[in-house]
């Protein structure tokens, strides 16, 4: 995304100032408006390319839909662009029946003059599966979250039957097709928009001034302060409740606290857990609770010296007191994993972490012939998340535990963008990272961080790949019974266990801080925001 482009294009009037009354009274109505207090920049606004929850958030949850979403609040499956579906009896062929009379939205660059139809889906998905689609390089042509799970060999064909029918055929009957295209890097792009930015020669429009068919249309967006968005009178769905809504782009958790609390948001994303007790305190406010499906991990790069050998990892994972590091960090509001897959999914195991013990790790380092003067870097992110609330301060002590066992540590850090893209390319040794689960299935975060397609997407910023762990993926993605498939996924964590690409810390819980003028917030079981809903008191 060129944040140049954006500012000079978006110059619309903005909100300067951070402070925003709820609701203007204009004659005998209200203009409603809702604040969210966001955690980063967006890195852009085309959720194809983007995988921070910043960006979902900024994007795919505000400005489009996908064929299918997750009811609200729950893991669930249910119609969205597609009203309707139909599965083979071998698993493999899906139908979808698209919906008539969804429009997609304008702006000062582009009118629609067609409803959203079958050229949309296959555009969208072929855009990312098809290196040899003319839009495939746009945006830089990198879609991680596409080929870290496994898209592009899953989908065999893509046919549009008519106008408002497509059939996908997979190359193997997989139990989790249907939940992986609600998530949201699958949003629905418009083909005729693309089409008519590259003719006017001005592709960056596509991902800084996108339309979709979802509750809200950009407005405005600054870097490094706020995004703005109008309500889209013709979503389908019906128009929001509430008139403007503005992302207020706060990364410092504390300050967070402090413009929520002034009624400056309305909505924040998560605080440190050293305020939640305060935050509760308010009459004003709320905190809804979430036992997140996440995970914090220490992850090492093992296409570095000497974080290829096994036992250089083990003896780095052995030496850091995860406990301490919980009770600094979390505050309460985490708890030291037994394993990547959070204990709330399916073939959770508890024993897959690695335990505590410096001697233990002084030997190995000893016995890999690094017993001193082993230098590596550790990349921290710069953001607070859900999983990780401080990970500078969880850097530091992973920095003093290795300095006792005779490793010297160079802490780096970049903006939340940067940070992404450079560890994506392998540029780290270890790093501090983590995700929260997009569907619920273990799949998909044993997929997203550790698979194969991970290292060529990206995702895999261990650049770790294993044939007997991708195996496991492949039987775990089949079977419809329960209990192989965790059966399954055990075995797959007992890999991890053995050759430590990743180093799990912590689980955590998510706390949502809402003003209590907020109304029809529903928490979302993935730690995302949705606000198509949301309506505020007058």
């Amino acid at each position: 995304m060129k944040s140049t482009v954006l500012r000079a294009v978006l110059t619309r009037s903005l909100l300067v100032s951070s402070v925003l009354a709820a609701s203007v009274l204009v004659g005998q109505a209200y203009a409603k408006t809702l604040v969210y207090c966001s955690e980063a920049n967006p890195e852009t606004f085309n959720p194809a390319i983007g995988i921070a929850d910043s960006t979902m958030d900024a994007a795919a949850k505000t400005i489009f839909n996908r064929l299918v979403e997750f009811k609200p609040g729950t893991t669930e499956v249910g119609p969205a662009l597609a009203e309707s579906w139909d599965v083979s009896p071998d698993g493999k062929t899906y139908t979808f029946h698209l919906r008539h009379g969804v429009k997609f939205q304008s702006n000062e660059h582009f009118a629609p003059t067609r409803d959203f139809d079958a050229d949309d889906v296959l555009y969208t998905f072929n855009r990312q599966r098809d290196a040899n689609n003319p839009y495939h390089k746009l945006g830089g042509g990198a879609y991680e979250y596409f080929n870290a799970l496994g898209m592009g060999t899953l989908i065999d064909k893509i046919d549009k039957v008519d106008d408002h029918t497509v059939r996908f055929t997979l190359t193997a009957a997989n139990v989790t097709f249907l939940a992986g295209l609600a998530l949201d890097y699958l949003s629905i792009l418009s083909l005729e928009q693309t089409e008519k930015m590259v003719a006017a020669g001005t592709p960056d429009l596509i991902d800084s001034q996108p339309v979709g068919t979802g509750p809200f249309v950009l407005q405005a967006y600054v870097p490094d302060s706020q995004v703005r968005y109008a309500a889209n009178k013709d979503y389908w769905r019906g128009a929001p409740k509430i008139d403007t809504l503005v992302f207020a782009i706060t990364p410092e958790p504390t300050t967070r606290v402090e413009r929520i609390k002034a009624n400056e948001c309305q909505v924040a994303a998560p605080p440190p857990p050293s305020a939640v007790a305060d935050l509760r305190a308010d009459p004003d406010i709320s905190v809804l609770d979430l036992k997140g499906q996440n995970i914090g991990i220490l992850g090492f790069n093992v296409e570095h010296p000497p974080l290829g050998d096994v036992n250089v990892r083990t003896a780095l994972a052995k030496a850091i007191d995860r406990k301490a590091i919980v009770e600094a960090v979390y505050a309460g509001a985490g708890t030291v994993s037994g394993s990547v897959v959070p204990p709330a999914q399916l073939g959770a195991v508890t024993d897959a972490g690695i335990d505590y013990d410096p001697e233990g790790a002084k030997k190995l380092l000893k016995e890999a012939g690094h017993e001193s003067g082993l230098k590596i870097s550790l990349w921290a992110m710069p953001v607070s998340r859900p999983y990780n609330p401080n990970a500078k301060r969880m850097a530091e002590m992973i920095q003093a535990d290795w300095a006792k066992v005779g490793v010297h540590t160079e802490i780096v850090s970049f903006e939340w963008g940067e940070y992404l893209k450079r560890t994506a390319a392998g540029e780290q040794d270890a790093f501090l990272l983590g995700g929260s689960s997009d569907n619920g299935d273990p799949d998909n975060m044993l997929s997203y961080l550790l698979s194969c397609d991970g290292v060529k997407g990206g995702s895999n910023r261990s650049r770790w790949c294993d044939k007997d762990f991708e195996k496991l993926l492949d039987e775990g993605r089949v079977g419809a019974d329960q209990k192989e498939r965790a059966a399954i996924y055990g075995k797959a964590q007992a890999i991890l266990k053995a050759e430590v690409p990743v180093a799990p810390i912590a689980h955590s819980m998510v706390a949502i801080p809402i003003r209590k003028s907020v109304l029809n917030y529903v928490l979302d079981p993935f730690g995302r925001q949705n606000f198509a809903a949301v309506d505020m008191a007058e």
